[in-house]
């Protein structure tokens, strides 16, 4: 597609093309000249419509999926389309602002558990499925815990002051007592609060290694477990990922080639360097970014779009993601602003 072709169309070719591609994303199927000739305002025979849309083809914003069949719009037109010649309110209806609102307004959750319920409300409201991306979490450390669950295992809990909370299985060495996960835990606290983990790390680690320590031998094991949890001071390595709704994008393909291609994108997301490369072509804009097809290497051949927009935290750094994955011919007029919004309220709790 050249922008020489598209300013040959004539402004009846492109009203013809908006009804198509409307038509088609309301319905998914390929649109043919009998139905354009119903939908269209022109008073137009199907053979006059067949020779615009002949000339959409030429000009590389339509193509046939099949022989004899309608037509559907091109990577290249759907993008024209959504960018330029779609129109659509951005304001969501009540409804779908309190169903986003009310999850936002939950007092003593933490980051994940907002994440979790925002993203499980947005898959429900799009009827796609949903996705938020955050990267692994530096900010300071706030409490430490061993919490017993059985015998010779406990969990390690790690809370960080921006609200996000890291759990550990742990196995304990045969016959520890309480008394060692107490001394454990208020080692660890006095050391950890207000530092990240790196930092925390370091510093306890130096303290064992010279004597400093005032604990005890086994204490101090303990506490060194404890540490190797969280890979030397990283954390996970990539970005948090939480997928919801992935049945609404298995329902809506029917061969099982495709359906192949879709199970093989929530692997491939599921991988963390993809996640992060997502996170990272999130960043590269502003606002909601539409990735239609094969634009993202990850949707190739899958027929799916991605809308997604980054959140901010009280600094107005971009430590974050939501968004919805569909099918090509996703109502992307009502799914933009409805991610949009969804980020912007998260954005609002974690700025407060």
């Amino acid at each position: 597609m050249t922008e020489a072709s598209i300013k040959g169309l004539t402004p009846r070719a492109l009203d013809i093309f908006h009804t198509l591609v409307s038509a088609y994303l309301d319905g998914g199927q390929p649109v043919g000249s009998r139905t354009l000739a119903k939908l269209s305002p022109y008073d137009l025979s199907p053979a006059s419509i067949r020779n615009n849309m002949s000339d959409l083809e030429d000009a590389g914003l339509l193509f046939s999926p099949h022989i004899s069949a309608g037509r559907i719009p091109t990577q290249s037109g759907l993008r024209l389309f959504v960018d330029g010649l779609m129109e659509y309110d951005v304001n969501l209806a009540e409804d779908e602002q309190s169903s986003i609102d009310g999850e936002c307004a939950a007092r003593g959750i933490s980051v994940s558990e907002l994440l979790e319920k925002t993203s499980k409300t947005l898959s429900g409201l799009s009827k796609c499925a949903s996705l938020v991306l955050s990267p692994p979490s530096d900010a300071a450390l706030q409490h430490f815990e061993f919490v017993p669950i059985g015998d010779n295992r406990a969990l390690a809990v790690l809370v960080r002051a921006d609200g996000q909370v890291e759990n550990r299985l742990i196995d304990l060495p045969v016959g520890v007592p309480a008394s060692l996960l107490t001394r454990a835990n208020n080692y660890m606290n006095a050391k950890l609060e207000g530092h990240n983990m790196a930092a925390a790390m370091q510093m306890i680690r130096s303290e064992i290694a010279a004597n400093k320590a005032e604990i005890d031998v086994l204490t101090a094991a303990l506490v060194e477990q404890g540490l190797g949890l969280w890979s030397d001071g990283k954390g996970d390595d990539g970005a948090a990922l939480i997928l919801r709704g992935q049945s609404n994008l298995l329902e809506d393909v029917q061969a099982g080639d495709d359906l192949a291609e879709i199970r093989s994108l929530f692997d491939a997301l599921e991988a963390r360097e993809n996640a992060l490369r997502l996170l990272d072509a999130t960043k590269q804009g502003d606002g909601v970014q539409i990735f239609i097809g094969a634009e993202n290497n990850l949707f190739s051949n899958t027929g799916c779009s991605m809308v997604i927009a980054p959140y901010h935290n009280a600094s107005r750094s971009i430590i974050g993601a939501i968004g919805v994955i569909g099918p090509r011919h996703m109502n992307y007029a009502k799914i933009i602003p409805m991610v949009d919004y969804t980020s912007r309220a998260i954005a609002r709790v974690l700025g407060r």
